[in-house]
């Protein structure tokens, strides 16, 4: 029988991980990135770093006959002042394909975050382990997705028999930018965020760039959807834009068409599908930008509300109502050129029927039943037959 001290240590390489960018040497192991280093050092914006950080998306595959597998960990944990503890990361473990087993680590670093005095502070922790045994005996292709919601340094990782790169999947690659809702928000585990979910409906092989509080049009985005190989591109934009009070429609409009253009330059032909928000009541007519709702707080709830003017909308403030309107009809324009690119009304993943039926717990964000519901329903307009990401083209 094999025992603990019996483990082989494997070291954590790029050719082990899918759905990273860039991998980060720490002193304590790896930090995988979901954008690169020249675009992380262009703007160092806290929200962004911590966003980017966070592998919703990132898996480690490998093909092994390994019965037990264990991967040490340092995560960094999120902890809000005055809102309840959050559940701590979960590790969802596939075997050829298929969802076995789901385990999460305790402790590791705490950011606590004070929304009213806007600073956070970093509380330094300890590794800890995450450890699947009693797998099925024989060579076998396996998958470990990391937590989509906490930035995870991967510091060994042990397997009772040897561990070999994973074969090339000859999947077609689909690369999504979006906001936290695309990153995973309030999703259940890492498998289950709704480009998670999407992407294992259309047989395809994600590459999550969806950033909490960061879908803002960003340049050196842009630049790195260019330059990653993909074969399947999509940009949902929109609620970030709001939130942040960022801009005016006479400056998106052009962003738009900018960042467009820009991922156009490294993906002249490929499906190119244009996104727009979900229903967001506090958003629909409201501007930005957002704030945590402090009444709320005081109660222990984490919500969300609107704090602009909805009459200013007539001098160019947006809202979600202006957005999704202008999207449709930057497309449409760019589309008498361009064949390939494709419009998605975000109503049609999540609109007034749903909010009734799932509301928003914080007036922001999708809960884990409605991750699924949003999956599915992209799956079913993405990729099926007429869809932008039908094979072999729309």
């Amino acid at each position: 029988m094999n025992t603990p001290q019996d483990r082989i240590t494997t070291p954590v390489t790029a050719e082990l991980l899918r759905g990273a960018l860039d991998v980060e040497h720490t002193e304590h192991g790896v930090l995988p990135h979901r954008l690169p280093a020249r675009a992380r050092a262009q703007y160092a914006d806290g929200q962004l770093a911590m966003a980017e950080s966070q592998p919703s998306g990132v898996r480690l595959v490998f093909r092994t006959r390994a019965t037990a597998v264990e991967l040490e960990v340092l995560p960094t944990k999120r902890a809000y002042v005055g809102a309840p503890p959050r559940p701590d990361g979960v590790y969802d473990l596939l075997v050829d394909g298929r969802l076995t087993r789901q385990a999460s680590v305790a402790g590791g670093n705490t950011l606590v975050i004070d929304m009213t005095a806007g600073t956070a502070e970093l509380r330094p922790g300890a590794p800890g382990t995450v450890r699947f045994t009693d797998l099925r005996d024989g060579m076998k292709d396996v998958e470990i997705w990391l937590p989509h919601n906490e930035t995870t340094e991967l510091v060994a990782l042990r397997t009772d028999a040897p561990v070999e790169p994973a074969q090339d999947p000859d999947r077609r690659v689909w690369l999504h930018h979006g906001s936290s809702i695309s990153h995973g928000s309030d999703a259940a585990s890492p498998t289950t965020t709704w480009p998670a979910l999407a992407a294992s409906l259309g047989g395809v092989e994600l590459i999550n760039l969806g950033f909490g509080g960061s879908a803002l049009l960003d340049p050196f985005t842009a630049r790195t959807l260019r330059d990653t190989t993909a074969d399947l591109i999509s940009v949902k934009i929109g609620i970030n834009v709001v939130n942040a009070d960022l801009m005016r429609l006479r400056a998106f409009t052009p962003a738009v068409h900018g960042f467009l253009d820009t991922i156009r330059e490294g993906h002249p032909t490929a499906p190119l599908l244009v996104v727009s928000p979900i229903l967001c009541p506090i958003h629909e007519d409201t501007p930005g930008p957002c704030a945590p709702d402090f009444s709320a707080l005081s109660t222990g709830q984490l919500r969300f509300m609107a704090t602009g003017d909805p009459a200013e909308t007539a001098s160019g403030r947006l809202t979600l109502t202006v957005i999704r309107d202008e999207l449709a009809r930057i497309v449409a324009q760019r589309a008498a050129d361009d064949p390939n690119i494709h419009h998605l009304d975000g109503r049609d993943l999540y609109g007034d029927a749903d909010f009734a039926e799932l509301p928003l717990p914080d007036a922001l964000h999708p809960d884990a039943a409605t991750h699924r519901r949003i999956g599915e329903r992209f799956a079913d307009l993405a990729f099926a037959a007429k869809g932008a990401f039908a094979t072999g083209g729309a």
